[in-house]
């Protein structure tokens, strides 16, 4: 296999936990466990150029066709959208959106309307859209558990591993959202114009996770 995939890896537990896949899958990734400063590294026995980037930018530069794949949680794709096939569900990195009251308090007792603070201004409105409930959202940059504290908003929608950050603030969740977990995007026209080699990468993928090929 000649061609040369371009992939672009969320910085962070991301992109510790996919290196530790293509390592599982036969992938040499020292470039990338001892990255410096370099952005990009080949793999040295793998037709495979890693790009380390944030996760809203794994989508737009798979997007835009300059990186061929991308491995980003499924809340930034829930967040952001756009335009590619997502491929893979890779099992880690696994959580949930969830919306979270402060404790003791009825949320949905009230025909008021109510307030929601979330990094997740999108999410948040599609959720209580699909329940046909309309609510003010307020995004917040930082700790979104502060919200309710404050008195700014009546509940959070945020992501949830261990709830420990909510019970420290009083605060408890009362609905799952969404499940969260890694996903492999690919570029529309990349699954098309190099569908044996990317075809050979989920393979590796599939095998590496103990999947069943397809």
């Amino acid at each position: 296999m000649s061609e040369r995939l371009r992939i672009a890896l969320t910085k962070g537990r991301l992109q510790d936990k996919s290196v530790a896949l293509f390592e599982q899958a036969g992938l040499d990734c020292t470039p990338v466990r001892d990255p410096g400063r370099r952005l990009i590294h080949a793999l040295p026995n793998y037709p495979l150029d890693c790009v380390l980037a944030k996760a809203p930018d794994v989508i737009t530069y798979v997007e835009h066709g300059v990186c061929d794949l991308g491995i980003v949680g499924k809340d930034t794709i829930l967040e952001k959208g756009g335009s590619f096939y997502e491929v893979l569900d890779l099992g880690f990195g696994a959580c949930r959106f969830a919306l979270a009251v402060p404790e003791g308090t009825d949320f949905y007792a009230s025909y008021k309307a109510r307030t929601i603070a979330s990094k997740y201004p999108n999410v948040t409105r599609a959720f209580f859209q699909s329940k046909g409930m309309n609510v003010d959202i307020i995004k917040i940059e930082g700790s979104v558990e502060l919200a309710p504290i404050l008195g700014l908003a009546d509940g959070i929608v945020d992501i949830v591993e261990t709830g420990a950050t909510l019970r420290a603030n009083g605060l408890v969740p009362i609905e799952t959202v969404a499940q969260v977990s890694a996903r492999l995007i690919v570029n529309t026209a990349s699954i098309k114009l190099h569908k044996n080699a990317i075809e050979d990468f989920i393979r590796r993928c599939e095998q590496a996770m103990g999947k069943e090929t397809l």
